[in-house]
């Protein structure tokens, strides 16, 4: 058994609102050709918290309320656009060990749950509730249990939802491929002596 299930995240939340918020805007096109994903959550949400210092406003990530969050929560079609692996890869080297929202584009949640991040959905004004609770306490901390499909915080207590494969995968700690092939190696070694084109390279 992987020792990187996901069953419980806790943490303080971010509040993130606003409706179809796409890839270009979580991690910009101009940082995707780095050959490795270190130090993309420096450029997370990078021209949008840009943007809100030229306006006079302080975006939810540059919030120092907000600071070590470890919850995100957000609205509609979160992740929605192109199929950069980058946003999800900046959210979780930020710190960020849970999104919870209302909805996630298809290809952004694949990607979040192959990184172990749950991406987990739930009603609208549940979603509401949870961000107005952040908003009025940061200090407030979030929790999310997989096990009984429930996230909290304070007196809020809601019901989310995630595909059962998904949360399979991260509760098993299934969603590790590399884990898994570590932790059962000798296998792999076994199997690969079996392949004439590994048994044979020299």
């Amino acid at each position: 058994m992987s020792t990187s299930r996901v069953v419980h995240v806790s943490g303080r939340g971010l509040p993130l609102a606003g409706d179809d918020i796409d890839t270009d805007r979580i991690m910009p096109a101009r940082h995707l050709r780095a050959i490795t994903f270190d130090g993309l959550e420096r450029h997370l949400f990078e021209d949008d918290r840009a943007h809100a210092a030229r306006d006079g406003h302080v975006h939810p990530m540059d919030d120092p309320r907000f600071t070590g969050a470890a919850v995100l929560v957000v609205n509609r079609n979160f992740g929605c656009g192109s199929s950069r692996e980058h946003a999800p890869q900046a959210i979780v080297r930020s710190g960020i060990r849970a999104i919870i929202g209302e909805s996630f584009s298809e290809i952004f949640f694949g990607n979040a749950v192959m990184l172990g991040l749950p991406a987990i959905t739930a009603a609208s004004e549940d979603v509401a509730a949870l961000q107005q609770a952040v908003e009025q306490d940061p200090a407030t901390v979030v929790h999310l249990d997989l096990a009984a499909m429930r996230a909290s915080a304070g007196t809020l207590d809601i019901p989310v939802r995630l595909p059962e494969t998904a949360r399979d995968a991260l509760m098993t700690g299934r969603w590790d491929g590399l884990g898994l092939l570590l932790e059962n190696f000798d296998e792999v070694r076994r199997q690969a002596a079996t392949l004439p084109y590994l048994r044979d390279f020299a």
